[in-house]
Formats: structure tokens, C-alpha cells, sequence
């Protein structure tokens, strides 16, 4: 069953919230914090030494939002089933999260395919945090998005699980490998590259295998009447119109540090790290001078 909230009301400047004696200096009690209608971000893959932890821990203490969706993949199962990993960075997510859902944050935690435990569990609010196999999303402006983690339209996932799991270690191992040449790279001065985005980009079959993934969800929301679809799985953050349906995919917190938010007019963007790093500065507007902050349908 498919839940969401409704369009509401317009949103207004950012005020200081009450002084609340439980607040932390990057809660939902920061007056710096940048306000958005709803934040999407998925593949946090916690449980993982590629889990960029603390980048996402900025992010969640520099924005607040009222619905907060958790797009499947959040916490690595497959992963920690393998070998346990487990950062106190991890725990202060999980805890930080749990923190908005008690100030007020309607979240809704979509599961995916490394955390598909908790598909056991849907219709539950663990911690006032809602379980769903998918959700519904209506923007301020009346569109209304079907949100799924995006496994269940993987023919790779779905038909050839010992192939998912094999590329999931392969995938590990390009994370290391990449990790050993930043650090290589950052010595030199460069900027950072992903060596798995390069491949994702560069390889013909990777690059049929992401269309594929994309006019399939793309598809499925056509079929069901929704306006368009937002999901994660691959690792891939983009905003496109696909037949006239609006794809939006949030990215990851391994490598591309993006999220998908909605202002509350409705508009749809993608931010990834470079404007995450103006949000350390405490940016008190929406970042739209940031290069890599793309808007639905650039």
C-alpha cells in the first residue's frame, strides 16, 4: 500500500526554531539549517567502510525538511552478513535520523535490496520511522512521484542473485582500489575521481544496463499514472524527463554524495557534495549558485 503526504501550504523564510534544552548544535533546532519541503537520499550502505558517514552526518545537521524518505540501501546487510563493520560515525546517522522522526519529520524508510530484512516488516513504525516496500510522494505542486529503492526492476537482482552478490564484492573492491589512488591523487593536488563512475560511464554494457534500469522505472510509473519516479540502486543521481515521465534518481553516500530535494514550491533538484560543502559554511538560502546543484529537467 502506497503512502504520502499531500501538497500543503507555502513555505516561508527560515526562522529560528524554539530553544529546545535537548537541541544539538546541528539539529532541527538550527536556525542556519536550509529548509526543504522533503529530502531523498538512499544508498548510505551503512555497515560499510565506504560509507561516507560523516559527509551525510553534516548533511542531515545542515537541512531539515518536513518528510524525510530513506530510499532503500541505507544500512548494508549484505555486507556486514559478509564481515562485521560497523563506525561509531554509523550509529550517530541512525541516531541523528531517529532524532528527526521525534522533533516532527514524517520518515518513511523504503527498503532495498542489501537491507530487504526489513520488507518483513512493512506497514511498522520502528522508532516513529515508517516501513514500505514504496511510497507515494505529492509535490507542492500536485505531481504525484512513486518512490522505490528501484531492486525489484533489476533483472540482474531479480533473475541472478549470485551475479548481484559477486559485482557487490567487485564493487567493494573498485571502492578500495579508488580510495588508494584519491589518496595518491589528493597528495598531487588533484581533485577527486571515481573510478567506478568512470567505468559505469565508459563501459557499453554498463551504460545499456543503467538505460534499461531507468525506462523500466520509468515505465512502470507510466503505467500506474504517477508523474514520475524517484529511486536509488544504481549509484547513478540524475533528473531527466523519459517519455514524459519525470525520473529522478537520488545517487549514493559512497561516492557521489548527492541527495534529490524538493523546495517548497515544488521544485525538484539534485544536490550533490559541492553544495553539501557550502552547507558547512551554514548557507542560510537554497545553493542555487552551485554549480552541481541541478534542477529537474537540466
Amino acid at each position: 500500500m502506497i503512502e504520502g503526504p499531500q501538497a500543503d501550504q507555502p513555505f516561508l523564510p527560515v526562522r529560528p526554531a524554539a530553544a529546545d534544552p535537548e537541541a544539538d548544535p546541528g539539529g532541527p533546532d538550527n536556525p542556519s539549517a536550509l529548509r526543504f519541503r522533503a529530502i531523498f537520499i538512499s544508498d548510505l550502505h551503512l555497515g560499510t567502510p565506504g560509507c561516507q558517514a560523516a559527509h551525510l552526518l553534516e548533511f542531515l545537521r545542515n537541512t531539515e525538511s518536513r518528510y524525510l524518505y530513506l530510499v532503500g540501501d541505507i544500512v548494508d546487510g549484505w555486507q556486514l552478513r559478509r564481515r562485521w563493520y560497523w563506525h561509531q560515525s554509523h550509529n550517530d546517522v541512525i541516531q541523528k535520523v531517529l532524532r528527526k522522526a521525534r522533533k516532527g519529520t514524517r520518515v518513511t524508510y523504503v527498503a532495498g535490496n542489501h537491507d530487504e530484512a526489513l520488507r518483513h516488516f512493512l506497514g511498522v513504525a520502528l522508532g516513529g520511522i515508517e516501513i514500505r516496500d514504496e511510497a507515494e510522494h505529492r509535490t507542492a505542486d500536485g505531481r504525484r512521484l512513486l518512490v522505490t529503492h528501484g531492486d525489484l526492476f533489476d533483472a540482474v537482482v531479480q533473475r541472478a542473485r549470485w551475479l548481484a552478490h559477486l559485482g557487490d564484492v567487485l564493487y567493494g573492491v573498485a571502492l578500495k582500489l579508488n580510495q588508494w589512488l584519491n589518496h595518491t591523487t589528493a597528495r598531487l593536488g588533484l581533485r577527486y575521481w571515481s573510478l567506478s563512475q568512470f567505468l559505469k560511464a565508459r563501459v557499453k554494457n554498463a551504460v545499456a544496463y543503467v538505460t534499461d534500469f531507468e525506462e523500466a522505472l520509468a515505465h512502470e510509473a507510466r503505467r500506474r499514472h504517477f508523474d514520475g519516479v524517484v529511486c536509488g540502486h544504481i549509484h547513478k543521481a540524475e533528473i531527466r524527463d523519459i517519455g514524459g515521465v519525470l525520473y529522478c534518481n537520488d545517487g549514493d553516500w559512497v561516492e557521489s554524495l548527492t541527495a534529490l530535494v524538493e523546495t517548497e514550491s515544488g521544485e525538484l533538484r539534485i544536490i550533490d557534495w559541492r553544495a553539501i560543502e557550502a552547507l558547512k559554511q551554514r548557507s542560510t538560502v537554497f545553493p542555487r549558485e552551485v554549480a552541481h546543484a541541478h534542477l529537474a529537467g537540466d
